[in-house]
């Protein structure tokens, strides 16, 4: 089967998970998948796909995961008891044929906060395997060897390399559970240094490289509806998250609204409080150079903060950002799909999204528009005016690199 353990997620997901169980444990959620990519039809996999997901609701922690996670400095020990006791439920998620989405298919998640946040990569995963497993051979890594060899090259080649790191941010559009393994370890022999980890819980712990992560989209977009008020509800979510992890996991997300909105909410408070922010949409020169600026006018040292850079990266752009922002401030670059999925075919661009808290519609505002995600076209216009995005982004301009 493709998951054979509930590790094999991305860090995030425990990481907001932990904070759902102590701040919001009694909300409920829903969750849609989308398929970006055009001309795709998923429902010939439908029943593989449900195949996989009744195993993956069959599958429990065991002592020696469970006792992984607890060895984590920011896991607390009720979190891992909750664990201990945990399964995904079936019940909780429908995949069907459906004529209403170009894919051909209709994924839902429908249920308590709790207790549903934990599908969304190990499906997202489920999805990609399966398709591919029908369109490539088996042994059809060699092209997909040679282009990674050539990037490790381009990494290690690359003058001035010492502050240059890279990592794994593949787990959910990866081309099969094999390929990322064979993947993290060839980074691990050829980059050493270069290679700071993975986002993958399970393959952090199998080759004992830090876990990466601290918090996704879904996690802002739920404080829309848990929150106090609307326009205070990306402040309110920094809060809990501070509240929850007290100087921990100190990496903001900066995306959900776009960035002039995430510039007025971060503000000297957030800036001193968090170690740094992670870029997802929009142009990352422009976003860099933003919070550079942003961060000497709220009397912090740029070189005391952490840059990710997480959006569609490939080597070639990971080392313009290097060459621009080096010794500027701190960087980190997270690769999702071109690490773990560029052995030949074009890959998925598949997301699973939350759409509805407590029973609100709730979306994510992106700087790249068709990574936007909301079904209530009102709300999402409600949206946009209470975070003043009609009026001109005057805030962050800088010319593209």
């Amino acid at each position: 089967m493709i998951i054979e353990s509930l590790l094999d997620t991305d860090l995030y997901k425990f990481t907001m998970m932990q904070c759902v169980l102590h701040q919001f444990p009694g909300a409920e959620v829903k969750y849609r998948f989308k398929c970006r990519t055009p001309g795709v039809d998923l429902r010939p996999y439908v029943s593989e796909i449900n195949e996989e997901i009744d195993h993956l609701c069959e599958l429990h922690f065991s002592d020696q995961e469970l006792a992984y996670l607890a060895s984590l400095r920011y896991i607390r020990r009720d979190f891992v008891e909750f664990l201990s006791l945990f399964h995904l439920k079936r019940k909780y998620i429908r995949v069907s044929p459906s004529n209403d989405y170009p894919c051909g298919i209709d994924i839902s998640i429908k249920g308590p906060w709790l207790h549903t946040i934990l599908f969304e990569i190990p499906v997202l995963a489920i999805v990609s395997e399966t398709y591919f497993r029908h369109r490539v051979p088996a042994d059809g890594f060699e092209l997909g060897r040679r282009r990674l060899a050539e990037k490790c090259r381009m990494i290690l080649e690359e003058p001035d390399n010492d502050n240059l790191v890279i990592s794994d941010f593949g787990a959910r559009r990866r081309f099969s559970r094999a390929w990322q393994e064979e993947v993290i370890e060839y980074c691990i022999e050829h980059l050493g240094r270069h290679f700071s980890g993975t986002s993958d819980v399970l393959f952090a712990r199998e080759f004992g490289v830090v876990p990466l992560g601290t918090m996704a989209h879904e996690y802002l977009q739920a404080c829309q509806a848990l929150g106090p008020r609307l326009r205070d509800s990306q402040t309110f979510g920094f809060d809990m998250w501070a509240k929850e992890y007290r100087g921990d996991l100190g990496i903001a997300l900066s995306d959900v609204y776009g960035l002039k909105p995430f510039l007025k909410d971060f503000d000297m408070y957030f800036c001193k409080l968090f170690d740094g922010a992670r870029h997802d949409s929009g142009d990352p020169f422009r976003w860099g150079e933003a919070m550079i600026r942003h961060y000497a006018a709220n009397k912090c040292d740029p070189k005391s903060k952490t840059l990710i850079f997480s959006d569609g990266l490939d080597i070639p752009r990971v080392l313009a950002l290097y060459r621009r922002f080096n010794h500027r401030i701190r960087l980190g670059f997270g690769i999702g799909t071109n690490l773990m999925n560029d052995v030949g075919p074009k890959p998925l661009n598949i997301v699973i999204k939350m759409i509805e808290a407590n029973g609100q519609p709730v979306a994510k505002i992106s700087d790249t528009p068709e990574k936007g995600m909301c079904e209530d076209p009102t709300y999402l216009a409600y949206l946009r005016q209470v975070f003043g995005l009609d009026e001109p982004d005057t805030a962050a301009a800088e010319p593209k690199a």
